[in-house]
């Protein structure tokens, strides 16, 4: 029911006026708290950069031992200044910060930055002073950035509450820095380069502002067409994530994170746990976010510049076009370590090229036009190379010989930085002779660079960054869940809990994996030898025994395994061999029995499935080749919960593995699909039991006539952990349990639950339902079928962020097809300044409307609201709507008309309302 913003309808289904940033962003009125006259001082530095910077403002020094400062009358508190402040910049010791943070609550401040160093980074003392800062904040609902930070600039509107020694040029790219002094450094560097910013930002120790809001506000930010940051830490991983999963559909967010060598999970007693580590986590998060992680300062300008520029590559295909064999070489020695390929030219585009092309060229690609190629030559060519569908990207490469002309070839070539759809990228080799040409591509927007090795490279960050969002985005399979029994999962961990244990036994485990449709190897516990004579015999013999104990944690290391045993005379000596070894290696104490399984034929590939848990980002899935060497080979892959079946593949494609289980040598296939299926059952049984600390599948044995789990082993928390305290995933998994049922006036039963990626199908079926009416009160404006139903708008509405918004479906089973089908949608998004709020917004099936699916959505909207905590709920609704008015006055929303808008206004304080039937 609200305004979309202008020409992105797709958007308003989403957060609307998010502009939490603005107090720091766009100012008016700022108070400079210790504010001072002394020379080199950050105090005087600041105030004099906010003095003379056009961000048309007003400015007040606030320092209680001066009168003024810099010829300014200064103001002995905050709140004695004559107007309402915007934005404290805060420069005094950090012991007086919470007390002026106080003074600032008081007075209505909306926001701070407090440049102020001497908190956590200093230790215990440093980290109280940070408490009592944020409660202040918080009392006062105000926004912080910093402490202990450089400042902020937003070169668009010339603020600087800074004390570095210039403003950065306006621009396009946002810059944000945990670094103050590289700050400084790129800041001189763009300066004397004539780089621009559409922010300039250092984070501090982000104690209230951190990664998340500020990629929110320029994601909204439309001066912004990438966001490039320098990262040391994450902070919260959910936030960041959340964000960045968001805007990197519609704007680029390139990372360089220092700290690769860090390792974590060393300590880990299983397989998985050692064989994740802190980067390779990072990684998988950045993948899950769509974000791009560069290794070099110099890439993060190179693909912010790239990707503003030119469209992204829908594949790791390039075709170079060149004078010169040299550097067509190294740029396919850079493509092809990047990960990239050479495109194949196909038969059409070897006929066209071979028809002008003088009889010497390399008849192949880098496609060599030799060295007195003129500019018609360059362009005939890279014309017929750009229509090749083989072909996902261009690169072309000059080199300054006596017979070329690189500014009649840059002005020939021109044309082509936005005449296909294809990304074009081009190296001009030389010094002062190609820098003209160079100035006309990167005008026409062609992004240029000194090298091709490097062209080459930024081409695969390029299809690597498609390659990430695509996995985000791709509209994924509905895996069912009806083999699932979650309270037997869950009595499993509660009987290991209640005897003090964290190691579930073999059995234990596979019962565990039994409960989430996961497929494991029959298991017996035999307590004796003549038992496990008696199992062998009924399961049928080869059988396998395998240790029985609470406490040891790899079998195989005390001679706990012994495999393909044929009769019972057999067994009873396996049994005692496992007894003496155990005792021989541990103590007879760990010995509690063997358990009894038949012998599985190992025609197949034994795979790992496993999930640890990464202090940073919660529970972490690892898939890869397993068995006995499996730190070994190290043929993994790292994922965040929860999985669909396109995240499954994807995690799958990042393994050497994927390529035999496809078939190889004549060997048939597995089934890829069931693996993905399996991974996706796995990740919802890391995220729905947060007592599982490690867990380990392996081996898995995949064949073509099935998978099956033929040993695992599961690690629980401490029984001392307090369930608040367990560890979260860094995204938030499909919350369940607001799935409900309900009924219409007419008797018509209704499924009422939150939408998931898997219902774009449903969604499209949904909105072709709707009238020009409908949609109209919807979104406030018209709408084309075409434009409701494009994935790109419906990835926005079925792919969400449940800690930020939560959408529910109402759905029934169509009487005439069986299948399900979507009648209605209610949707709550947060309010990004005020996380407590939110705007709700209906739409219902016009086949449906007056059957209390409207009142049936927005009473479960409310009473998810209460339960997550939001304070008040809001909605605009069009003046002609006149249900969607009665309905919210039913809950017991105050209206109020806004004429010069169009629109009502509902408001409930959820803290007072009450549902209505």
């Amino acid at each position: 029911m609200k305004k979309p913003p202008t020409g992105d309808p797709a958007h308003d289904v989403l957060k609307y006026e998010r502009r939490p940033m603005d107090v720091i962003f766009r100012p008016e009125t700022v108070a400079v708290i210790g504010a001072t006259d002394t020379a080199g001082s950050v105090g005087r530095t600041v105030l004099s950069n906010l003095i003379s910077s056009p961000f048309g403002g007003t400015v007040y020094p606030v320092n209680p031992n001066r009168t003024n400062v810099l010829g300014i009358r200064a103001y002995p508190s905050v709140s004695e200044v004559p107007e309402d402040v915007d934005l404290a910049v805060v420069v005094a010791p950090a012991r007086a910060v919470p007390g002026i943070m106080a003074e600032c609550a008081d007075a209505g401040v909306r926001g701070a930055i407090i440049i102020s160093a001497g908190f956590k980074e200093i230790g215990a003392e440093g980290v109280e002073l940070e408490e009592r800062v944020l409660e202040e904040a918080r009392r006062g609902r105000m926004r912080v950035a910093g402490p202990n930070t450089l400042g902020v600039m937003n070169p668009i509107t010339g603020f600087n509450a800074t004390f570095a020694g210039a403003l950065a040029r306006p621009g396009n790219v946002a810059f944000l820095s945990q670094s103050g002094a590289l700050c400084t450094a790129i800041l001189d560097q763009s300066l004397r380069e004539n780089i621009g910013f559409s922010a300039f930002v250092s984070v501090g120790s982000m104690l209230d502002v951190d990664w998340g809001d500020l990629i929110y506000h320029l994601g909204d930010d439309r001066h912004t067409r990438s966001i490039i940051v320098y990262m040391e830490s994450i902070g919260d991983a959910r936030s960041f994530l959340s964000a960045a999963r968001e805007v990197s559909l519609t704007k680029p967010i390139i990372v360089i994170k220092a700290g690769r060598t860090e390792a974590a999970g060393r300590a880990a007693a299983s397989h998985t746990g050692s064989l994740t580590g802190s980067d390779e986590v990072l990684n998988a998060a950045f993948r899950r976010s769509g974000v791009l992680r560069v290794d070099d300062i110099s890439d993060l300008f190179h693909m912010a510049e790239t990707l503003g520029k030119q469209p992204r590559p829908k594949g790791p295909r390039l075709t170079i076009v060149t004078n010169a064999g040299g550097p067509g070489v190294l740029a396919t020695d850079a493509l092809v370590t990047g990960g990239g390929e050479l495109a194949e030219l196909s038969p059409e585009t070897m006929e066209a090229l071979n028809g002008f092309l003088p009889a010497p060229w390399s008849h192949a690609n880098p496609v060599d036009v030799l060295g007195d190629a003129d500019p018609e030559r360059y362009a005939k060519t890279l014309d017929v190379v750009a229509k090749d569908p083989e072909s996902d990207g261009m690169l072309v490469i000059l080199t300054p010989q006596d017979m070329t002309n690189p500014t009649e070839t840059a002005e020939a070539l021109a044309p082509y930085a936005e005449g296909s759809r294809k990304p074009v990228l081009a190296s001009w080799l030389g010094g002062q002779s190609v820098a003209a040409g160079e100035e006309i591509l990167n005008r026409a927007g062609m992004p240029t660079f000194d090298y091709p090795d490097t062209a080459a490279r930024v081409f695969d960050h390029m299809w690597r960054y498609t390659y990430n969002l695509r996995s985000i985005y791709e509209t994924p399979e509905f895996v069912e869940e009806d083999d699932t029994d979650r309270e037997r999962a869950e009595e499993v961990i509660a009987a290991v809990r209640d005897e003090g244990r964290t190691l579930l036994t073999e059995a234990e485990a596979k019962e565990l994996l039994a409960a989430y449709g996961i497929p494991t190897v029959e298991t017996r516990v035999a307590r004796d030898a003549e038992e496990a004579v008696r199992y062998a015999g009924e399961i049928g013999y080869p059988v396998v025994l395998k240790l029985y104990s609470e406490t040891i944690t790899h079998k195989t290391d005390v001679g706990g395994v012994r495999l393909d045993l044929p009769d019972a005379e057999a067994v009873r000596g396996a049994y005692e061999g496992i007894a003496a070894s155990v005792a021989e290696k541990v103590g007879a104490e760990h010995f509690e029995g063997v358990t009894v399984q038949p012998m599985v034929s190992m025609e197949g590939y034994e795979l790992i499935v496993g999930s640890s848990i990464d202090p940073q980002f919660g529970p972490v899935l690892l898939f890869g080749s397993g068995g006995q060497l499996v730190e070994v080979y190290k043929d993994r892959s790292l994922a965040l919960p929860p999985l669909t079946t396109t995240l499954a593949r994807r995690m799958m494609e990042r393994t050497r593995i994927v390529e035999a289980l496809k078939g190889v040598r004549g060997r048939a296939p597995v089934d890829l699909g069931a693996v993905e299926r399996l991974l996706v059952r796995f990740s919802r049984l890391v995220v729905e039991q947060p007592w599982i600390r490690e867990l380990d599948v392996n081996p898995l044995l995949a064949s073509p006539e099935r998978l099956i789990a033929l040993d695992a082993r599961v690690v629980l928390h401490d029984p001392d952990t307090e369930e608040e305290d367990l560890p979260r995933p860094a995204i938030r998994p499909y919350p369940g349990q607001y799935v409900s049922q309900a009924e219409m006036k007419d008797g018509t039963p209704v499924t009422v639950r939150p939408i998931q990626p898997e219902d774009e199908p449903l969604m499209v079926k949904f909105h072709e339902s709707l009238s020009e009416r409908s949609i109209y009160m919807r979104y406030f404006h018209a709408m084309k079928l075409t434009s409701r139903i494009a994935h790109d708008r419906l990835v926005r509405i079925c792919f969400i962020d449940y800690d930020r918004e939560m959408a529910l479906v109402a759905e029934r089973e169509n009487p005439e097809t069986g299948e399900p089908e979507i009648l209605g949608v209610g949707r709550l998004s947060k309010n990004n300044v005020v996380l407590d709020e939110a705007e709700f917004a209906i739409l219902v099936n016009d086949r449906f409307q007056h059957q209390g699916l409207g009142t049936i959505l927005l009473g479960k909207l409310l009473e998810i609201g209460r339960e997550e905590g939001l304070r008040r709920i809001t909605a605009e609704i069009l003046l002609e709507n006149r249900a969607m008015q009665r309905l919210s006055k039913k809950f017991g929303f105050r209206l109020r008309r806004d004429l010069e808008e169009g629109v009502v206004k509902a408001d409930l304080d959820l803290m007072a309302g009450q549902l209505v039937g």
